[in-house]
């Protein structure tokens, strides 16, 4: 009977000791994540801080560069009195690319949308160019080049891409605030 005493007691302060140990571990693990999730804030503010900026000029540099590549503003940009229509359209073309080529270091701090409405804009940009100039005789001038790329544009129906992919570019921007 002394025995079956003693093993009662030692399961009384064993089950004790299990949920006295049990119970602190709760309190410290919810502690602990606390702190962790604390840190991690602080950490996501820190890095925010730093990269805010640099992702800032990057919207800044694909609204440029969508400005730059409407043909609205690249035309009257390029144009140069006595250049052909084939002329305009490579000299447009080339444009288009090195704008590309120089900022396309600026997808790593723009969204994926961003970034594709970017590629879809040169490569669309492009095509209506060159069809524009495909569609001309081949000894036309540069200004009738303009006039079917501008009359094209103006006949869109719904709103004028580069205005919508603008208007999406800034909706992405203020997705950081």
């Amino acid at each position: 009977m002394n025995g079956t005493l003693y093993i009662l007691d030692i399961l009384k302060y064993a089950i004790a000791g299990i949920i006295v140990f049990f119970t602190a571990w709760y309190f410290i693990k919810e502690h602990l994540s606390q702190k962790l999730n604390v840190q991690l804030i602080d950490l996501k503010k820190e890095s925010m801080r730093q990269t805010l900026p640099l992702r800032l000029q990057a919207y800044e540099r694909v609204v440029l560069f969508l400005e730059r590549v409407n043909p609205v503003n690249m035309l009257v940009r390029l144009h140069h009195p006595g250049m052909t229509a084939r002329q305009l359209q490579q000299l447009v073309v080339e444009e288009i690319r090195a704008e590309y080529q120089h900022n396309i270091s600026q997808q790593i701090y723009v969204n994926d949308n961003t970034w594709n409405i970017v590629k879809k804009v040169k490569e669309d940009t492009i095509a209506l160019i060159s069809n524009a100039a495909n569609a001309l005789p081949e000894d036309s001038s540069s200004l009738e080049l303009s006039k079917s790329v501008l009359l094209h544009l103006a006949n869109l129906e719904g709103e004028n891409p580069y205005d919508l992919s603008l208007a999406i570019v800034r909706e992405d921007i203020q997705t950081l605030f």
